[in-house]
């Protein structure tokens, strides 16, 4: 698959999206929450990416950990509003330079959140400005590690019957776990390729419980 940054990319995302049925999840016990699945192109040459930050050491919830950018929803804001807020909020990119293109599944986390991926395109180049009071660090990643053929890695563990989701990414030489992993497993079956790939079932590893 070409993953370069072209208006070709652009429209197999926004077709396929258009063409999946998401699944919303209806639970009042959770708190509403967005990520925001940012395709731009790569500073350094044409290839398409995405963007992953490391959330600051200091922070009170999953400090340290991989994550899309994103956070919780305001009373009375859209989904959509709530990822394009908090990716101006975090790396400061506005959002009159960016278009919401679909969503994904929701995703319930152990930690008690309904997480919604908003997936969105970036078209002119932007600057990121990270807050450092939430970013640790911001990296692009090339759809291209998305597509290995050794993507998701699943693994066992005692304290569920479910399996732990992760993905290794090449250009980061780390690995990623759910749910931020399982968001971007299914951004790669639905938005890349066309498939109907459910992703709510899989685990996020205990560290990420809390």
């Amino acid at each position: 698959m070409d993953t370069s940054f072209t208006e070709r990319l652009r429209g197999t995302i926004g077709r396929n999206l258009e063409a999946f049925t998401r699944s919303e999840i209806d639970n009042g016990e959770l708190h509403l929450a967005a990520v925001c699945i940012a395709v731009l192109r790569h500073p350094a040459n044409d290839s398409a990416c995405f963007l992953l930050t490391r959330r600051a050491s200091r922070m009170s919830r999953h400090s340290g950990q991989y994550a899309l950018p994103g956070g919780r929803v305001d009373g009375g804001e859209s989904v959509e509003t709530a990822a394009l807020r908090e990716l101006e909020e975090e790396l400061g990119i506005r959002a009159n330079a960016v278009e919401v293109v679909g969503s994904l599944d929701d995703y319930a986390t152990r930690s008690g959140f309904r997480i919604t991926p908003v997936v969105a395109w970036i078209a002119e180049r932007v600057e990121i400005v990270a807050d450092k009071g939430e970013v640790e660090a911001c990296f692009y990643i090339p759809l291209r590690d998305l597509l290995h053929p050794d993507l998701p890695n699943l693994r066992t563990i005692a304290e569920s019957e479910r399996p732990v989701l992760s993905v290794q990414l090449t250009t980061l030489a780390h690995e990623v776990f759910a749910p931020t992993a399982a968001m971007l497993f299914q951004f790669r079956e639905v938005a890349l390729y066309g498939h109907s790939t459910r992703v709510a079932h899989y685990e996020q590893p205990v560290f990420a419980w809390r």
